[in-house]
């Protein structure tokens, strides 16, 4: 018989993951969204692998087999489950702690490098041969390269199935399928149901699940996060460096959205992302309400990834505000801005060029070497300039430095890049001080263990410093605002959207 899913104690949090099968099995019969997306387990008898917060019934102790990715349970033969949708939980936050090659090799997958590059390609950017990638990855997380980027294929196959209307052959291809026949195998192998059924299921109901009228219209997503989100705080923040043609925000305090245009591996994008209230009553977990454009959907998944960590959305806030609440001088703050986020970038090059000649400069550079959308999005016009022409447009000075070594690969500030290596790289450039590097690597590295130099930031805060500095940030911008008298702080609360997957949830 069945254990019953009563709620019982919250098993610890434990920092780089390392947990035991009774903690593992105690989230699993408690139902801990907390551990969504950092361990997935599947059930023998049945032939399913789930996220822990799967509402069905708990399967017997002896039954259960745990995976550190859905990759690993499908390369074990396990299909996802249809109730929880285990392929749409937020990413594991310990691929952003990790600086190693298992940390770097997981960030450029998530990015869609093995679909474009290959493994061979990984492995060159990581510096190491195939077989040690392959070694390293299958002996951490379960499975290889090939297999980690397949499960990524399905799961945007899924989405574009189930929020679209676009053909059954475009989708395989525009998901990094290779043939129309590796797209129905993989299907049915991860989902137990073809394509046709997995698009009818979608159609037939579920409120979570939105298809756009037209490709034109875009594709309508939810970016799924664990944990309370401080919305308010990442808005602000994004507000207040908006840089005109490239980004926008409209709407009021608290209901907003944001807008930005995307240079992505095969064309371009646009995307919508609309704020959460913070005191909306839900379950901790939830989502942000997106709708992207593209202009060639291969770019689905890089673009996915990278508004994941603009939002830094992978984030694991009960242990950051668990460590971080343990200092006395940041215990009011943690207590009144519960899942305070660190955000990171959209375009890394364009952050580190941004970071260095602020905001008014950025401005000049769009207009005058920006290239132009094919049509305008509101006030959207064009896509930041690319290093190489600007390091061939403004050869001079601190700003030619260091576009000319982002353009020839000197600096890599990739998903994937040794951010010890990319420091030294800036640092050794003429006009980058260390606040600035520290500003680059905090945002465009999503380095989430950064003290800027000059700051009271303790050891013990470790590994999350960056989030500590965004806290000291956040309390001296709410009493300037306060003492301007304009500041709308919103009550301590948690995020949108539902609490897990579910029948209601939409595809991440």
């Amino acid at each position: 018989m069945s254990d019953s899913r009563q709620p019982r104690r919250q098993p610890p949090r434990t920092l780089g993951h390392v947990i035991d099968e009774e903690t593992r099995y105690e989230a699993v019969r408690s139902r801990d969204a907390r551990f969504d997306g950092e361990f997935f387990f599947a059930v023998e008898t049945t032939g399913i692998y789930c996220r822990p917060s799967c509402p069905a019934v708990t399967p017997k102790r002896r039954n259960v087999r745990y995976y550190p990715t859905a990759a690993a349970a499908q390369g074990s033969g396990f299909r996802a489950c249809r109730r929880c949708r285990p392929d749409a939980v937020p990413g594991s936050a310990e691929w952003n702690v990790r600086a190693d090659v298992v940390g770097r090799a997981m960030r450029l997958i998530g990015d869609g490098v093995v679909d474009r590059e290959g493994v061979g390609g990984l492995a060159a950017r990581l510096g190491y041969s195939t077989r040690q990638v392959q070694r390293q990855l299958t002996a951490e997380v379960g499975a290889g390269p090939v297999a980690l980027a397949r499960a990524q294929r399905a799961h945007t196959a899924r989405v574009l199935l189930q929020t679209t209307g676009l053909p059954v052959t475009e989708i395989a291809f525009a998901a990094g399928f290779a043939s129309v026949r590796q797209f129905n195998d993989t299907i049915r192998a991860v989902y137990a149901s073809t394509p046709s059924a997995l698009r009818a299921a979608a159609s037939r109901g579920g409120p979570g699940v939105r298809r756009a009228d037209t490709p034109a219209a875009g594709i309508p997503l939810r970016l799924a996060h664990r944990g309370p989100y401080r919305s308010t705080a990442v808005f602000d923040l994004l507000a207040r460096e908006t840089v005109a043609g490239v980004e926008e925000m409209s709407g009021t305090r608290g209901h907003r959205t944001y807008r930005r245009t995307l240079r992505l591996p095969y064309g371009t994008g646009v995307v919508a992302v609309n704020e959460c209230p913070d005191g909306r009553a839900s379950q901790p977990g939830g989502w942000l309400d997106t709708r992207l454009h593209l202009t060639d959907l291969r770019d689905l998944t890089t673009a996915v990834q990278r508004l994941r960590r603009l939002f830094d959305l992978d984030a694991d806030p009960y242990a950051v505000d668990e460590r971080l609440a343990a200092d006395p001088r940041l215990a009011a703050s943690v207590a009144a801005r519960p899942g305070l986020r660190s955000p990171g970038a959209a375009d890394p090059d364009e952050l580190a060029v941004r970071a260095l000649v602020g905001r008014t400069a950025a401005e000049r550079l769009v207009r005058r070497y920006g290239k132009a959308l094919d049509a305008p999005h509101g006030t959207l016009t064009h896509v930041f300039p690319e290093p190489a022409v600007l390091a061939e447009a403004e050869p001079d000075g601190p700003l030619g430095a260091l576009t000319a070594a982002l353009a020839d690969g000197t600096l890599r500030l990739d998903a994937g890049a040794d951010r010890e290596a990319a420091e030294a790289a800036m640092l050794a450039l003429p006009g980058l001080d260390a606040h600035t590097v520290a500003v680059v690597r905090t945002r465009a590295l999503g380095d989430p263990d950064v003290a800027p130099p000059g700051e009271d930031v303790p050891e013990t805060w470790r590994p999350w410093r960056s989030y500590g500095v965004r806290h000291l940030r956040a309390e001296e911008e709410e009493a300037a605002a306060l003492g301007e008298g304009r500041c709308e702080v919103s009550p301590p609360g948690p995020s949108c959207g539902s609490a897990v997957g579910g029948r209601g949830s939409a595809p991440r």
